[in-house]
C-alpha cells in the first residue's frame, strides 16, 4: 500500500502566521523546519548583490549555477531560522518588506523554482519535515501526508506583520505594508508557475481572531490522529 511521505505542509499568503505556527508545529514534533521563504528571499538579495535585472530570466538562471543557500536552525520557536547566502550569514538582510517584495517577484521565474525545489525536495527526502511557504501542498511535496493551507482577514494580517516588523526595530508605514501585502496576493496568485492556491487535499485554517497556540492545537490534533488530510473539511 502506497505510504504518503512524513510531512507536513502549510501553505498560505504572508501574515497568516506560517512561520509561527511551523516552527512550534516543528518544536512540538521533533521534526525538521523548512522555510523555503526565506530561500527566495535570499535568491531575490543574491541577484541584487550581483545587480542582475530579474527581468531578464536568461541572466538570472545564469547566476544560480553559482548560488548555494543553507538554512540554519532557529535559536527557538520563537524566532526566525537563520541563513548563509553564499556562506555569509544574511538572516537579518533578508527580514525586511523590499526583500519580501522581491521574494515574490523572483519566484515567478521558472529557473528560480527549478533550482529551489530540487533543493527543497532534498531537505524533505528523510521525512520528519514541516515546511511552510506557498506551492508546497500542491507543488514541492504533493504527497505530504499531512497540508494545510492557511489564511486570515487582511486587516489583521497587515496588523500583523507591522507588530513583527516593529518588534524587529523596523521603521513602518502601514499603509504602505497593506498596499505590499495586497500586491503580494496578486502576484504570487496570479503568476503562471506555481501559483498560490489552496491543495485539493489541504484543510483550510482560517486563523482570524485565533491564538498561535489555538491554532497549533487543531493541527496537532490532525496530525496525531494518523489520518491524512480530507478535501471535504477545514478548521
Amino acid at each position: 500500500m502506497y505510504r504518503k511521505k512524513e510531512i507536513i505542509t502549510l501553505d498560505g499568503p504572508s501574515g497568516v502566521g506560517k512561520s509561527t505556527i511551523s516552527r512550534k508545529i516543528a518544536a512540538t514534533l521533533g521534526y525538521t523546519y523548512l522555510d523555503t521563504g526565506a530561500m527566495y528571499r535570499a535568491v531575490g538579495l543574491h541577484l541584487k548583490q550581483m545587480g542582475v535585472d530579474i527581468g531578464d530570466w536568461s541572466a538570472v538562471a545564469a547566476n544560480l549555477d553559482t548560488l548555494t543557500i543553507r538554512l540554519l536552525p532557529a535559536g527557538n520557536e520563537l524566532s526566525d531560522a537563520g541563513v548563509l547566502l553564499n556562506g555569509v550569514d544574511v538572516s537579518n538582510q533578508i527580514r525586511t518588506p523590499e526583500m519580501s517584495m522581491l521574494a515574490s517577484k523572483v519566484s515567478a521565474i521558472p529557473a528560480v523554482r527549478v533550482n529551489l525545489t530540487k533543493m527543497q525536495r532534498e531537505i524533505g527526502s528523510q521525512g520528519r519535515l514541516v515546511a511552510e511557504g506557498r506551492d508546497l501542498g500542491t507543488v514541492v511535496f504533493p504527497d505530504a501526508a499531512h497540508k494545510f493551507f492557511l489564511d486570515a482577514d487582511i486587516h489583521e494580517r497587515v496588523c500583523r506583520r507591522v507588530r513583527q516588523l516593529r518588534l524587529n526595530g523596523s521603521p513602518v508605514d502601514e499603509e504602505e505594508i497593506l498596499e505590499m501585502i495586497q500586491q503580494r496576493d496578486l502576484d504570487d496568485s496570479t503568476r503562471s508557475v506555481a501559483p498560490l492556491k489552496k491543495a485539493e487535499d489541504a484543510l483550510l485554517v482560517d486563523t482570524t481572531g485565533i491564538t498561535i497556540e489555538e491554532v497549533c492545537a487543531r493541527i496537532l490534533q490532525k496530525v496525531l490522529s494518523g489520518k491524512p488530510s480530507s478535501p471535504e473539511k477545514s478548521m
